[in-house]
């Protein structure tokens, strides 16, 4: 409150402007409750870590693994900590070819996370333009939109994505398109949920009997307020996207054998399993179970703090 003098000498109270809370301190108030769960702020650590490690393969990683011309047939099989002919230790030890494990693992992480991360992207894209458009127009425009979401949602996204690979075939725009059609009727129907529920209050109303063009409604107006719903689900579909890829590769229909792949490394190791070459595998598939976990736990807290029922 602050105090105005009037012309007859009396003090007047006038209620003084209430502050407008900036970007900054948005991201202030998220990051102090994000930090309250200290097993979230380790995944978040564990993420950026493996970001670096994969990102930065060249630079970090003792050898290229998918450059033949540096491979050497007399280092296969190496036990973790043993020393190659390169003269370096190779500390999670070599394949059936020679790779050194722990830079083909940098470098299927690489491969991983692009995946994962680009699929996810155009997932939500599309999401957000079928689901946004399906609870702004109504009608026979939401039923036919969403009767096909329900549709796919009904099929399971490992067969989708089995079914799509077989017909495009190997590689990584390949597995990248058939993720994004897998995937992107989770946000569709995450967004028109969210969406439905704002296009009837009063702020769409007013934005609709203006002529703002229909787009600018859209995505300036009603957008922003389900975004958080939808940040939750993209968490949540990065990790699913990378499991499936890994899932598509270990069956021998994702990637090549010349692209680096945690899920082509757990499956060329697979068949060593049982014998005393259990790294082959076991490696692989740690690196890839600590990965989906750390992004899951992270989704988990982002959830806790974006659900409006804390602020009740």
């Amino acid at each position: 409150m602050s105090d105005v003098a009037t012309t007859t000498g009396e003090t007047l109270a006038v209620p003084s402007a209430a502050p407008i809370e900036t970007r900054a301190t948005r991201l202030r108030n998220f990051w102090a409750d994000f930090r309250r769960s200290w097993v979230a702020v380790g995944a978040l650590i564990v993420i950026v870590a493996l970001l670096a490690v994969s990102f930065g393969a060249p630079l970090v990683a003792p050898q290229n693994p998918y450059d033949m011309a540096s491979l050497d047939w007399m280092d296969a099989f190496l036990t973790p900590g043993e020393t190659g002919t390169g003269g370096y230790v190779h500390i999670l030890g070599t394949d059936n070819a020679g790779r050194d494990m722990l830079s083909a693992i940098f470098y299927g992480l690489r491969t991983s996370f692009t995946i994962g991360v680009s699929a996810g992207a155009l997932a939500l894209a599309i999401g957000i333009c079928v689901g946004l458009t399906a609870a702004y127009f109504g009608g026979r425009v939401e039923s036919l939109l969403m009767r096909i979401v329900d549709l796919q949602l009904s099929m399971p996204a490992i067969l989708l994505a089995l079914v799509l690979v077989a017909m495009l075939g190997q590689g990584v725009v390949q597995i990248i398109l058939a993720l994004v059609v897998a995937q992107y009727a989770y946000f569709a129907r995450t967004t028109h949920g969210a969406a439905t529920v704002e296009r009837g209050k009063d702020y769409i109303e007013a934005a609709r009997s203006t002529p703002l063009p229909t787009r600018r409604v859209l995505f300036r107006h009603l957008l922003p307020n389900v975004l958080p719903p939808l940040i939750v689900v993209a968490t949540v579909q990065v990790a699913s996207a990378i499991a499936l890829e890994a899932t598509l590769s270990f069956l021998g229909v994702g990637l090549p054998l010349t692209e680096p792949s945690l899920g082509s490394l757990i499956s060329n190791g697979f068949k060593y399993i049982h014998s005393d070459r259990y790294w082959l595998s076991i490696y692989p598939g740690l690196f890839l179970m600590v990965t989906v976990v750390a992004i899951n736990l992270v989704g988990d807290q982002v959830r806790t703090v974006l659900d409006p029922r804390r602020s009740r």
